[in-house]
């Protein structure tokens, strides 16, 4: 059986860190009863609603056994009425996905205008689960996928061993 390395151990817990405190500031700021959230794939991790106590959070995943709001692949969400979500999170989603570029648009036309979604993804990080695990993303590549949103923040995670590989990316794009 092949062991998980230190670095990725390590690399594993800067990312759900990263994740937490992103999902902690973002509560802070609108956790409101009149903000509609939506988690896309919180998977096993307790994902926004365990820092969002106001807002009414929605849950949507692909896969059928996760008791997800919404069961269905985000590229092809077309049920969803277009300016439902104030918030979006896609955390460490878009690397399984066939198509992230159909994802972001979905994204887009789902939240609300002034709506923000907050995406992770990981670079430099081992292949994992769920499976596929298609795609590693760069700053310049997130910035095509977010092309359609009026504003883009992209904030690497870095490891101070690893000059231009970050571990993960913080995208906040605004529609």
């Amino acid at each position: 059986m092949k062991q998980v390395s230190e670095i990725d151990k390590k690399h594993y817990a800067m990312i759900r860190d990263n994740i937490d405190n992103m999902l902690l500031h973002a509560s802070i700021l609108y956790d409101k009863e009149s903000t509609i959230v939506l988690d896309i794939a919180p998977q096993v991790h307790a994902g926004a609603k365990k820092f969002f106590k106001r807002a009414f959070v929605q849950t949507l995943d692909i896969d059928e056994a996760s008791n997800a709001d919404y069961i269905c692949d985000l590229a092809d969400a077309s049920f969803i009425p277009d300016n439902t979500f104030d918030i979006v999170f896609c955390t460490e989603v878009l690397e399984h996905t066939n198509d992230p570029f159909s994802c972001t648009k979905t994204i887009h036309r789902i939240l609300k205008p002034g709506g923000i979604c907050y995406t992770t993804t990981p670079f430099n990080f081992r292949i994992h689960n769920p499976l596929p695990d298609n795609w590693r993303f760069t700053e310049h590549g997130l910035r095509i996928l977010f092309k359609h949103f009026q504003a883009v923040t992209i904030t690497p995670l870095e490891d101070e061993g690893r000059f231009l590989m970050p571990v993960q990316y913080l995208t906040v794009a605004v529609k």
